[in-house]
Order: structure tokens, then sequence, then C-alpha cells
């Protein structure tokens, strides 16, 4: 089961630290093409500097945007990992106000607002889960699509028809997967079909 989280809404947080005013923007993002439209759509062109990182699953990217190379988008990632966090996208936005904070004041600013920004945020747990396809006949789909539908945190994907019945693609949380499979059986004594991606 994934202990990891994701954010249930875009969330802001702003701090000025040393004259420079800092706002930092996150989202729950869902693939790389989304979290590239999220860093776009939350950047301010008129700032000195927009800097971001994400990451889905395995995958990250973060970028300092001209800040000195390390100080912005790498703790801007480490806050999102620090707080358990996936499919996530942040942008940090820095006006300049003419002091210079150095290295690790750049890190502190960029990931302490990062940071504050996020424990903020509204949080929901993500949930690992399988794909499996059912196959079944007209006269059971009324039933069977009923119940998979009742089953908590399963969903019907894509439904489709052949000239014999029915196939429905179906997510479902991993640790309900040998349940499903046995209620599915049981609903039509064993006429309809599953079959598990793996």
């Amino acid at each position: 089961m994934s202990n990891l989280s994701t954010l249930v809404a875009k969330v802001t947080a702003r701090q000025e630290i040393r004259k420079s005013r800092f706002l930092a923007v996150a989202g729950p993002v869902s693939d790389e093409a989304t979290a590239k439209a999220f860093i776009t759509a939350n950047s301010d062109h008129t700032a000195n500097h927009n800097c971001w990182a994400w990451r889905i699953g395995q995958s990250y990217r973060f970028n300092d945007d001209g800040e000195p190379s390390g100080t912005a988008g790498k703790p801007i990632l480490q806050a999102i990992d620090g707080q358990s966090l996936d499919r996530v996208a942040v942008v940090v936005t820095r006006w300049f106000g003419g002091v210079l904070l150095g290295g690790g004041g750049l890190i502190r600013a960029y990931g302490g607002t990062a940071a504050m920004c996020l424990r903020e945020a509204g949080k929901v747990r993500l949930v690992d889960t399988v794909a499996a396809t059912v196959t079944c006949a007209f006269g059971d789909l009324a039933l069977i699509q009923a119940r998979l539908e009742a089953l908590p945190g399963a969903q019907v994907r894509v439904r489709s028809f052949t000239d014999r019945g029915a196939e429905l693609i179906v997510s479902v949380p991993e640790d309900q997967r040998d349940g499903m499979a046995r209620m599915v059986a049981d609903l039509t004594s064993g006429r309809a079909a599953i079959k598990f991606s793996e």
C-alpha cells in the first residue's frame, strides 16, 4: 500500500525574506504534460525567477531559472519529497528585493517557501490500483456494473459491447483485487471472465 499522498487542490503561500518576495504555488498533476502546463500557467514573467520542481512516481524535474545551481529547484523538490508527496508540481516565484541572500539563504528561502505552501495544502492518500478486464454476458452486465460501482475505490473506466455481451475495463484498489474477482465469479456463477493487467 502506498504511503504517499497528493494534493487535493491548488494552494499558495507567500513570504518576504530580506526584501525579496516569494510566492509558492503547488498543485496536483497527473503526468509530465500537466506538470509543464501547471508550471507555465503559474509562472509570473514579470518576476526575476520562476523556479520549480515536480514529482510523478519515479519521474521528477527541477529548474533553478537563473538562480545559482542547486539553490532553488532542488530544495523545492526536497520539500515535495520531505512531505511524502507524489503527482505534485510547485512553482516558487521570486521578486528580487535588492539584498543578496547567498547560497544557503536561497536554499532556505526556496525550500522553506515550498514546504510552507505544501504544509498548508489539503492532501489525499494515493491508493495503489490494478486494472482488470471483465467480460460478461448482457444478462449479467447490470448487476456486475452496479456491484463494481458500489465497491469503494473501484471505477469502471471503459465500457464496450460485443455481439455476445460486454467488456468492462475497471480499476480497483490492489488490496481488493481478490475480493473483486470472487464477487464477479459469485454474481455470475462463474460465467464472467476477469483478467488483471500486470
